[in-house]
């Protein structure tokens, strides 16, 4: 059972393979999402960066910092917050809830 039914649980439990330090594509509908493994922690955002539309799984993890550049113009991103954190992007990702219950992942929407 999802860990909260009031929210819609997807189970994106393949994901659990991920690599610490790496990132995945994965679309829903119409979102195009970025799931990141960071230290055995997961993280879920918009994986377009809102500067310049560039897919942000190409970019760079800081694992450290928990940020994701984008490959393009440099532009770091906060993966717990969605904050952009230097120019040229202003604008934040969307960032998505994501629960490791037992031997499950799930993301919320």
């Amino acid at each position: 059972m999802p860990p909260d039914s009031s929210s819609s649980w997807i189970d994106i439990s393949n994901f659990l393979s991920l690599k610490k330090g790496e990132m995945a594509e994965f679309d829903y509908e119409d979102k195009k999402i970025m799931i990141a493994n960071i230290k055995g922690d997961f993280f879920a955002a918009d994986r377009v960066c809102t500067h310049a539309h560039v897919d942000l799984t190409g970019g760079f993890l800081n694992e450290p910092e928990k940020t994701v550049t984008c490959p393009l113009h440099l532009s770091s991103f906060d993966l717990k917050s969605g904050n952009a954190l230097n120019l040229p992007a202003e604008e934040p990702l969307k960032v998505y809830k994501i629960k490791k219950e037992k031997n499950k992942l799930f993301i919320s929407f």
